[in-house]
């Protein structure tokens, strides 16, 4: 354990990624434990993010976190400040593609379900991360949100997830502009599939 301190000592990074089980998640996460940084895995699969933390060894952190329920996302990132004292990095990634159905044949329930996980599970995390972020020192971190061509050029039968990356995207420059005064960057990781 860091403690609660919020002060960095050494030269130590630490990220949180989530949905860090599995595809763009899990790869990031390992790709970060290679360049030094220490990683909160993030994920509803414990046991999925509990096999690449093994995977990536002592610099890996399992914590179960569902970004649709703010209070998983809650208790994660006090895990987090637990753990670590800080945070240099998040990488929203967590979200969900609903079946291809036509605008007209959407079930609201796939609506709700897309937007719960993919613009309110970043939502989430990101005021998490600027809690810890805006108080420790130095100030500031950076932000990376999972975008998607999909918010500027739409496949057919795809409207949930295209609504979603385009508010991703419109989240992203508000968090961007939000974050200036504490030395919080924010900006997309995608803009392709």
């Amino acid at each position: 354990d860091r403690g609660s301190g919020a002060e960095r000592t050494s030269n130590q990074k630490f990220a949180a990624v989530t949905g860090a089980n599995r595809g763009i998640g899990r790869v990031t996460a390992i790709s970060l434990a290679k360049e030094g940084w220490t990683v909160a895995l993030l994920g509803r699969d414990v046991a999925g993010v509990t096999e690449v933390a093994k995977e990536i060894g002592k610099n890996a952190l399992p914590v179960q976190c569902d970004v649709g329920d703010r209070d998983s996302v809650a208790q994660a990132f006090a895990t987090i400040k637990e753990k670590f004292g800080r945070l240099d990095l998040l990488f929203n990634n967590a979200g969900v593609v609903p079946p291809a159905a036509l605008l007209e044949d959407v079930k609201v329930e796939d609506w709700e379900h897309i937007f719960t996980i993919n613009v309110g599970g970043t939502f989430f995390c990101t005021q998490e991360a600027f809690s810890l972020m805006k108080e420790q020192g130095p100030q500031g971190g950076r932000i990376i949100n999972n975008g998607s061509l999909s918010a500027h050029a739409p496949r057919p039968n795809s409207a949930p997830y295209t609504a979603s990356k385009h508010a991703i995207t419109g989240l992203t420059r508000a968090t961007s502009l939000d974050g200036r005064k504490y030395n919080i960057a924010c900006g997309r990781y995608r803009d392709w599939e």
